[in-house]
This record gives structure tokens, sequence and C-alpha cells, in this order.
């Protein structure tokens, strides 16, 4: 009976009636794109396509640094950096931290609550890479290696300005 079973399972996979199971490790990581991620790796290569024989376009050497997730293909991500510059990365040299990016040319002001009126608790200078959480109302909570304040979305690259984070 066992094998009567097992027998019918494997015909129907063949006949393609079952669902492939090939990507069954990916389907709890699976999300709508575009998303954010960070590079979680010290070296982390983009390429102009998606596999190693692919040449690298550029070397990351950043840990954290935002990156937008716009496609994916089987274990690769086509990643947009801060400047714009998309290629593909290995997804295991991405993780799911959210961080953003100060971007502008002056500094950007890191205020103690998440209001304009609020005292300014730090400065994050332009290109200042930190942790996001308590994003909301157009403000995040902007953790930059312990130093931590309000900055509005505005001023980071790594948030949607109507995005919404715990």
């Amino acid at each position: 009976m066992r094998r009567w079973i097992a027998g019918a399972v494997a015909a129907l996979v063949l006949a393609g009636v079952m669902p492939d199971h090939a990507g069954a490790a990916d389907a709890p990581g699976k999300r709508a794109l575009p998303y954010y991620a960070s590079i979680g790796a010290g070296q982390a290569r983009m390429r102009t396509g998606p596999a190693r024989s692919y040449p690298a376009s550029w070397l990351y050497q950043r840990v954290d640094l935002p990156v937008k997730v716009v496609a994916v293909f089987k274990e690769w991500r086509r990643v947009q950096d801060p400047d714009g510059t998309e290629g593909w990365m290995l997804a295991a040299l991405l993780r799911d931290t959210r961080t953003a990016i100060v971007r502008g040319t002056e500094p950007a002001p890191m205020y103690a609550r998440p209001s304009d009126g609020a005292s300014i608790a730090w400065r994050a200078a332009p290109g200042v890479v930190g942790r996001l959480s308590a994003c909301g109302g157009g403000w995040c909570r902007f953790d930059v290696k312990g130093q931590a304040g309000y900055v509005t979305v505005d001023r980071l690259w790594g948030v949607e300005p109507g995005e919404r984070l715990p």
C-alpha cells in the first residue's frame, strides 16, 4: 500500500499536478517587490547578471548599506543602491535589517522626539548609515551605533514617505 501511495505521489509530481516544491525554502521569505534590505557582508559584489559567471560591476565594503530589492531570480536579488546603480547580488549577502542613509548636502538633525519643536539630540552627516525603527507620520527613529534620534523621512534613503515600521 505504501509503495502504491509513493508511486501515485511521484506520478502526480512528474505530471505537474502537484505544486513544485523546489522553491519551498524561499516561500516564507517571499515579499512584495520592491522592498528594502541591507548589505550584511563585509564585502558584497554586485554583478551584471544573476550568476557568479557574470562580471562584478561593484564591490561594496559597507555593512548595513541599504539597498532596494527590485527583482528576484532564484537565490539572486536585483538591487538598487542609494546612488541608483542596479545589479545582482546573492541573497545570502543581504539581510532584512532595515537601515537608511542620510541624503542631502547638510547634516540631518536627529530630534529627541518625532517633532520639529523637539530638541536636537544629534546631527548625522550626509552619507551616514543607521538602523531604522518606529517609522510613521513622516519620521523614523534612526540609530547610528547607539546614538539615536528621530529624522524626517525626506532626509533618508531606505524608507518610503508613507511607510510604517514597528
